[in-house]
């Protein structure tokens, strides 16, 4: 997988076109609604356009090429980017802190896949108006989005080599769309000076509330980001430059429409200012082109959310899922749950809120407060990186005061709709905590024993044949990191529940590493031949194939000579068959002699009702059913509780 995903990340012409398809949609379809949700209910005068559109131009260079493009591009995992690249990027320097900045992240991001497909879509469709007055949108816009997440289940590989193409024609019609209306009105440029954005928030009335309306231009920059891993930095760099012109072209253009056409007056409520940039006879095709760039956009963030899910649950900070892999295109993945749900949650949007000028009210809250554990964890890192404390302080406080402004003007959406992604990132960020801390406090009780105390019992218990044998070869997932300790848990399961006889004890420990793509293991003889410790290392990318990656391990060992695994018994080894292997999972339920704390009862409860949607772990790990048993074992998280009884 490594191998494909560095084949798109060379700079080429393949490249750029695939780069334009994949990572800029989301940020690509803002001039749809920016500049209508900037002069929403007011009298257009050049202080207005002129300054709204001045913040959109160093909105964009500052938050979107400075911090995005340029800085956190440079903070990839080996190619990977995203909040939980980065959060697995500085976690190895013993940070606690940087898990929360991580978690609330990841819960944001997801909580935006809710709004960004309705009212991206909404307002292509809504063009539709303009041919067909009366017509009912909101029914076009739920047939598109069911028809958007139940095609997710075939794979996109055919439809998205389109998507360059299709991306390319969508920018270059901004860019000559604009570019018309600048030629009829070459003033509009002067807002390239900074003192008409200053100007507009000092001295318009209430013009610092725009600011949550200018946010818009930049909400698809987290996105951005996180999709670094799809095409490389090289070609999001060249290809953002050709973006970054049409955009602001765009923006640009929608201005000097505004002060030709109203200026002194107030937008019609049916009116819609991209639209009234197209010549009449384009308008069919220009309503096309933008509602194909918004299901490109929409089919972008929903494969987003699936990978940010995906890299949560293996770094154990989500409940497992069933995860698919519908083609062999790059890192492409599909979650059934996820999917549906989050189909669900768009319907529910465009049915709440109808029009996408209304859910312009409520967008923006959420991704802002992600760009901040972004700025968090950013600022961290290259503190790190540059052993230059100044360094990381100076991208903190920059962005930090620069990205808070936006949030406290995106506090005004809060009862317009706001509330609803801030609800939804309180339950995602919920989860994530729940099972961050249940990891913890499963990590942090779980006893560890020495193996070598605990080697002369299972040689004892191998060649006692009163014990009937349980499997030739018995196979335990581990916790352990090393080869000189051993679970308690497993030794209680071998021990002291009904013994369990083999010919060999494998323990076998997987870590899920920093780095997305890695896969390798290594192998401790702890009694050649009969116990074997092995370390099974692979990227949080990685697909979970515990059973298809241990017996690959095994077949190498009969390679080298280090284990023989035809069957121990007379009548099935003439034949040279293999002996057979069985798997033993054991789960940890909390003991009843623990005391716990209201917090940690709390973190139990709510763990265990998120598990009864979890996907089973035997599926998780890839293991094969018919080879697996699952077993409960007691886990003291706690002080023992003391019971006081007295002998009679």
């Amino acid at each position: 997988m490594a191998a494909a995903s560095n084949h798109h990340h060379k700079l080429s012409f393949a490249g750029l076109l695939i780069t334009l398809g994949i990572i800029f949609g989301d940020i690509g379809t803002s001039p749809l609604y920016v500049m209508q949700a900037i002069t929403k209910g007011k009298t257009i005068s050049p202080e207005l356009v002129l300054g709204g559109v001045s913040c959109v131009l160093w909105t964009l260079i500052i938050l979107t090429t400075v911090k995005y493009v340029f800085l956190a591009l440079n903070a990839d995992n080996n190619g990977e980017g995203g909040i939980f690249a980065l959060y697995a990027k500085v976690r190895r320097y013993n940070t606690k802190w940087v898990i929360y900045p991580a978690i609330i992240g990841c819960a944001t991001l997801i909580a935006d896949g809710f709004i960004t497909p309705p009212i991206s879509i909404s307002a292509a469709v809504e063009g539709l108006t303009i041919l067909f007055p009366g017509i009912r949108t909101v029914p076009i816009v739920i047939g598109i989005i069911i028809g958007i997440f139940t095609f997710q289940q075939a794979g996109t590989q055919l439809v998205g080599k389109t998507f360059g193409p299709i991306m390319f024609v969508w920018f270059s019609m901004l860019g000559t769309l604009g570019t018309i209306h600048i030629l009829d009105h070459p003033e509009v440029l002067a807002a390239f000076n900074p003192y008409y954005a200053i100007k507009l928030l000092m001295n318009y009335p209430q013009g610092f509330w725009l600011l949550g309306a200018v946010f818009l231009c930049t909400t698809g920059a987290e996105a951005l980001y996180s999709d670094l891993g799809h095409c490389g930095k090289q070609n999001i760099r060249v290809s953002w430059t050709f973006v970054l012109t049409c955009l602001l072209l765009n923006y640009f253009g929608q201005a000097a429409w505004l002060l030709d056409h109203l200026n002194g007056q107030s937008i019609p409520s049916n009116l819609r200012i991209f639209y009234e940039l197209m010549p009449e006879w384009f308008l069919p095709f220009g309503i096309g082109i933008a509602t194909a760039a918004t299901i490109i956009a929409s089919q972008a963030l929903i494969s987003g959310v699936f990978t940010l899910v995906n890299e949560a649950m293996k770094l154990h900070l989500w409940f497992r899922m069933r995860v698919n892999y519908p083609s062999k295109f790059m890192g492409q993945i599909y979650i059934p749950s996820i999917n549906w749900f989050l189909m669900l949650g768009c319907i529910a949007v465009q049915l709440i809120f109808q029009t996408s000028e209304k859910m312009e009210a409520a967008y923006g809250l959420a991704i802002t407060i992600d760009m901040l554990m972004t700025t968090l964890l950013l600022s961290y890192y290259y503190k790190i990186r540059s052993h230059k404390t100044w360094l990381g302080l100076s991208l903190l406080i920059f962005y930090l005061c620069f990205e808070t402004v936006f949030l406290i003007s995106n506090f005004d959406k809060l009862l317009h709709g706001g509330w609803f992604t801030l609800l939804l990132t309180i339950v995602f960020a919920t989860v994530v905590f729940v099972h961050h801390n249940a990891q913890k406090i499963r990590n942090k009780h779980t006893r560890f024993v020495p193996l070598d105390d605990y080697v002369p019992v299972l040689k004892d218990i191998i060649a006692d044949e009163t014990i009937t044998k349980e499997s030739s070869h018995l196979v335990y997932l581990s916790m352990s990191e090393s080869r000189k300790t051993i679970d308690s848990n497993i030794m209680y399961s071998i021990l002291r529940k009904r013994p369990k006889r083999a010919d060999t004890y494998w323990f076998v420990h997987v870590h899920i590493l920093d780095q997305p793509y890695t896969k390798s293991f290594h192998v401790d003889t702890i009694v050649p031949n009969r116990i074997f410790f092995v370390q099974l290392k692979f990227g949080f990318k990685v697909q979970h194939r515990v059973n298809a990656m241990f017996h690959e391990i095994v077949d190498q060992m009969v390679a080298s000579g280090e284990i023989d695994i035809r069957s121990p018994y007379p009548s099935i080894r003439k034949h040279n068959m293999e002996a057979d292997f069985k798997f033993i999972l054991l789960h940890t339920r909390v003991s009843a002699d623990t005391e716990l704390t209201g917090f940690e009862q709390w973190v139990v409860r709510t763990y265990r009702m998120f598990k009864k949607f979890s996907l089973p772990a035997v599926e998780d790990f890839g293991l094969e059913m018919s080879n697996v048993d699952e077993e409960i074992v007691p886990i003291l998280v706690g002080p023992k509780a003391e019971m006081n009884l007295q002998r009679e």
